[in-house]
């Protein structure tokens, strides 16, 4: 139960330091306009789970770690792309920051999964109803 722990709070770290990242990003530290850019706005998406993240509902783990791909997929094309150094850099943190949650959040998700898994197969069993 400890490594749960672990992992619920690895996942609510990355999670929060994503959104700060990139506010950062398109605030202040590479932004596309100089004064800021509305790309700042690509955080709301994530303000939406971090509620449900922060007070451990499974089912707002599972679709969050399906969202988070995004920002990954976002991360590794302007790490490509992106001219500017510091963009890159800003990517690569992006990156780095999904992966963590996207982890965290599947390891936190693991023995809740196997143990729906056995319950089921019990249930089965009771039935007598043929399955693999």
């Amino acid at each position: 139960m400890e490594n749960q722990k672990f992992f619920h709070a690895g996942a609510i770290a990355s999670l929060v330091a994503l959104i700060f990242w990139l506010v950062a990003w398109e605030m202040v530290v590479a932004p596309i306009h100089a004064g800021g850019s509305l790309l700042a706005l690509k955080v709301l998406p994530l303000l939406i789970p971090l509620r449900g993240v922060l007070k451990r509902e499974l089912y707002t783990l599972q679709w969050s770690s399906m969202v988070i791909l995004l920002y990954f997929a976002e991360g590794a094309v302007r790490a490509w792309a992106d001219v500017a150094e510091m963009s890159r850099f800003m990517a690569w943190g992006e990156i780095i920051l999904s992966v963590a949650f996207f982890a965290c959040a599947l390891l936190y998700l693991r023995p809740y999964k196997k143990a729906a898994k056995k319950l089921a197969k019990e249930l089965l069993d009771k039935v007598k109803v043929p399955h693999d």
